[in-house]
């Protein structure tokens, strides 16, 4: 994308006059996560019309609180969905080529502590590789038990035979639902955050012709024309289908999966971690992430779906004893500095019982009587080709003229060669702009806070280019503080309601009343804080 980026298009107010301005949307989407800007991207290459609305912030839900893999899904090998694995690596692989400053080849180790299980899980990733084909990320192979320990120096050596090394991507979730954002406005597209749907509009004969929306900022409401409309809210799906035909059946069996985030220390070096079979047959993750150690994750059934999600006390017990198992160090709760919960949107089995982590990955696309379109399930390394399959149903129905999708070779806002600019290489071909910006006011280019990396001119770069609206926004998934420390954000949140209230141009009140919000969401994030 362009290096210099026009902070005036990401403008609030520039949105709200398109949004306005526009009689009739080919395709207004609804969700700004993953599944919904992969579908008002695929729906703007295609050169349609497109509004997308978000009750909260992008990535607000599941999309900002996954293991920060882009991956086939080793596990899914293993149940034997080969095709769900070939699609996910295909999408890997452009998602490399396409968001290269997010995306990066990670070297995941399986430690075996078995005779067979070197040559067993060698024999699988050789698959893997294999479906990979041209876009493979590297070729997995059998690790002896000193190669092992040389890359892997944190682990138990005793009754360790050796291990297999195999290559998977690694991101940064809610910056790259960000950056889908800004490709999706910069190709003419209209995408707010806290503006809700809370009403679908129909005709006489109950078909859908647009949607009503508030803005949650303001109170103004609006009533949106659309062609077709696209239900893309994860976890909250059924919530917009029972707007659409109260009564209608659950489509979502929900899922949490919690993670622990650890000190380096506990994981030191490149290499992630990868226990292929824990006590609930799950796998587990150790990834250095961000200068830290994301560990996780658990798979737990739940009823109810909630925008902040609590890791249960014995989901957080599960994953240091798993940890435990296999780390020379053992940590503690003590030793968490942050803990995240996040809901999987998992298509519900229509009959039987199927266990959460039975139940598939693989995304489901459904048309009402009304017409509403919904997509459902999936995962974010496939969210491109989700938006792109919504987009050919909605064709298929005859709702808009056919036209063919764009999106595998275009490039997401700030894709430029990976760098070695620290935390700031995930700005791309923004970095160069970020640091004009700081050389035009220096004080900006300090942190802060002197225990962390993040720099205050980010806080004002997110809101004039990433529209951030809160100081939520700003340390959950802008600069990830609350994800990475949430002590340390809860410490800093002060100082970024100063500078994003003098960017919003909001009174003293609005930045305590934003601390006090942004302090009794962050305590959450705390090990001492737990559901039951």
């Amino acid at each position: 994308m362009s290096p210099n980026p026009s902070a005036s298009i990401f403008q609030r107010e520039t949105l709200l006059q398109q949004l306005q301005a526009q009689p009739l949307w080919d395709v207004v989407v609804i969700g700004g996560g993953a599944t919904g800007l992969g579908v008002a991207l695929d729906a703007i290459s295609r050169g349609y019309k497109t509004l997308l609305l978000e009750q909260a912030d992008f990535a607000k839900g599941t999309s900002s609180r996954s293991t920060k893999l882009v991956h086939g899904g080793v596990r899914y090998l293993a149940q034997g969905d080969v095709a769900l694995v070939r699609e996910a690596l295909y999408e890997r692989g452009l998602l490399l080529q396409n968001a290269p400053h997010l995306v990066k080849n990670l070297d995941f180790i399986i430690p075996s502590y078995t005779w067979w299980g070197g040559p067993f899980y060698a024999i699988g990733l050789k698959l893997y590789d294999l479906l990979a084909g041209k876009l493979s990320l590297g070729t997995s192979k059998l690790l002896s038990k000193a190669e092992t320990l040389q890359r892997l120096p944190a682990i138990r050596p005793e009754g360790l035979r050796g291990g297999v090394l195999y290559h998977d991507g690694q991101f940064d979730d809610a910056r790259l639902a960000v950056n889908l954002a800004q490709t999706a406005i910069e190709h003419g597209g209209a995408i707010l955050n806290y503006l809700q749907v809370n009403g679908l509009l129909k005709d006489g004969s109950g078909k859908i012709t647009g949607v009503a929306a508030t803005d949650l900022e303001t109170g103004t409401t609006y009533q949106v024309q659309a062609t077709a409309v696209v239900n893309a809210t994860g976890v909250f799906v059924d919530e917009i289908l029972q707007l659409d035909e109260p009564g209608a059946p659950k489509l979502v069996q929900p899922s949490q999966g919690v993670h622990l985030v650890l000190d380096a220390s506990f994981l030191p070096g490149p290499h992630a971690l990868m226990i292929p079979k824990t006590e609930d047959g799950r796998v587990l993750f150790a990834v250095p992430w961000q200068g830290r150690v994301v560990v996780g994750t658990t798979d737990t059934p739940l009823h109810t779906t909630r925008l902040e999600p609590q890791a249960l006390n014995k989901e957080i017990e599960f994953i240091l004893r798993t940890a435990a198992a296999y780390l020379t160090r053992a940590p503690k709760r003590s030793d968490v500095l942050s803990i995240f919960a996040g809901l999987r949107p998992l298509a519900a089995p229509q009959s039987g019982s199927a266990s959460t982590k039975e139940i598939s990955r693989s995304h489901k696309i459904l048309v009402s009587r009304s017409g509403l379109v919904t997509i459902t399930g999936g995962k974010w390394t496939t969210y491109r080709r989700m938006g792109q399959d919504a987009m050919d149903k909605i064709t298929a129905l005859g709702l808009l003229p056919p036209a063919p999708s764009q999106t595998a070779h275009m490039p997401i806002h700030g894709a430029a060669p990976a760098t070695d600019s620290g935390h700031l290489a995930r700005y791309g071909s923004d970095l160069p702009v970020l640091q004009e910006l700081i050389a035009q006011r220096p004080e900006l280019g300090r942190p802060l806070d002197e225990a962390l990396e993040f720099l205050q001119a980010e806080v004002v770069w997110a809101a004039r280019y990433e529209m951030a609206r809160t100081v939520e926004d700003v340390l959950a998934r802008r600069v990830r503080v609350l994800f990475l420390d949430a002590r340390a954000a809860i410490r800093i949140a002060p100082q970024v309601a100063k500078f994003l209230g003098q960017e919003l141009g909001r009174n003293e009140q609005w930045q305590q009343r934003q601390v006090e919000a942004f302090t009794a969401l962050a305590r959450h994030y705390l090990p001492e804080q737990s559901a039951d």
